[in-house]
């Protein structure tokens, strides 16, 4: 078995071999045929989350494959099975689960140990690790899908694609008619554009620095384009809005704090921001106090507020039905020797999403 290895932030990740031992009771072991390259990755390689993913770590958390192996205990899913991985391994045991919002489970692990190099066990990324040919995780964090379903594709619903559309239609419930803005159009951003279509919105603003992605959030269903960089966003939004701003908006970007406080004052009287881009450790977001006083909620978004179980199924139905759209995301595709090419290509603003595809 092989898995790309992040040894230290800020450097190339390093392609070695690991062991696996039998899966334990719960756990199942997949052979990996897809992973896709998220910005929550870059943001580790680049140490940017702190010590809360310690190096060293197997990295990726965004896969599909089929179940090679099943440990003592296991009863949803059995060998053969197409299965997409989710990040959170919900308890099922404490508030948040028992509300039914397993996204923000207390107890779900950001790292796993069951790999082993050299003898001795290492991370694996939210206890995934999916850069990797095989994996062990829960049973909780895997779920079956149509054979049919193309693993590449399958791949996305594991992160960017439950990220975006869940923060449109699970968190931030956008209203059909409505208008929305959203900073930050790539893999995220494209789906919370989707969602916001899927939703009903009427009038969708894409914002982003690239003409590129511009381009492809109109694809997407955006109604308009504001180039990030070319003026001031939020002036051009309120033009777009007759003065008034957007029903919701979105920032999915997770790097400055501008687009933050640019996406609550886009917003109109009582309407919704939702911040789904994950920003560095220690990133001040400043706002004027009355920003809020025309009583606007502002709200953070963790994992599109999604239920794997429920919402993988659903998303892929629609992907299936013509509705979500998801080849269109894939724009490169890397074999696990070329991850870092990836990393570079999504550094360089290149992607919407790229894949690394393993060879049987």
């Amino acid at each position: 078995m092989r898995a790309a290895i992040l040894r230290q932030t800020n450097q190339p990740l390093v392609v070695e071999e690991i062991d696996y031992p039998e899966p334990p009771a719960g756990h199942i072991r997949v052979r990996l045929k897809a992973s896709g390259v998220c910005h929550s990755d870059w943001h580790v390689l680049k140490g940017e989350w702190g010590d809360r993913i310690p190096v060293p770590v197997i990295m990726g958390h965004e896969g599909s494959g089929v179940v090679d192996q099943v440990g003592e205990g296991v009863t949803g899913l059995a060998l053969g099975d197409h299965v997409v991985l989710s990040w959170r391994s919900p308890c099922g045991h404490c508030e948040t689960c028992l509300q039914g919002w397993p996204s923000l489970c207390e107890r779900s692990p950001l790292v796993g140990d069951r790999a082993r190099v050299d003898g001795g066990p290492i991370n694996q990324m939210v206890n995934l690790g999916s850069f990797a040919t095989h994996t062990v995780v829960p049973e909780v964090a895997a779920v079956a899908i149509d054979p049919a379903i193309d693993f590449e594709v399958a791949a996305l619903v594991g992160c960017g694609v439950a990220t975006g559309v869940g923060a449109a239609i699970n968190t931030a419930c956008v209203t059909a008619g409505s208008s929305v803005a959203v900073f930050g159009c790539g893999g995220v951003g494209l789906n919370i554009i989707q969602g916001a279509r899927l939703a009903g919105a009427t009038q969708i603003i894409a914002v982003d620095k690239l003409a590129a992605k511009l381009e492809l959030a109109r694809r997407f269903g955006a109604t308009n384009a504001v180039v990030a960089g070319a003026g001031d966003p939020v002036a051009a939004i309120m033009d777009l809005t007759d003065g008034r701003g957007v029903h919701f908006a979105f920032e999915a970007i997770g790097v400055l704090a501008e687009p933050f406080v640019q996406s609550v004052r886009c917003t109109r009287q009582r309407g919704t921001t939702v911040w789904v881009g994950h920003a560095p450790v220690g990133t001040p977001v400043p706002l004027d106090a009355r920003d809020l006083i025309q009583e606007k909620t502002v709200m953070g978004c963790m994992y599109g507020s999604c239920r794997p179980r429920i919402d993988f199924p659903r998303l892929l139905n629609l992907y299936q039905q013509g509705r979500l759209m998801l080849d269109e995301l894939i724009t490169h595709r890397f074999s696990l020797d070329e991850i870092n090419d990836a990393f570079a290509c999504l550094a360089a603003g290149e992607v919407a999403r790229s894949i690394i595809v393993f060879e049987d």
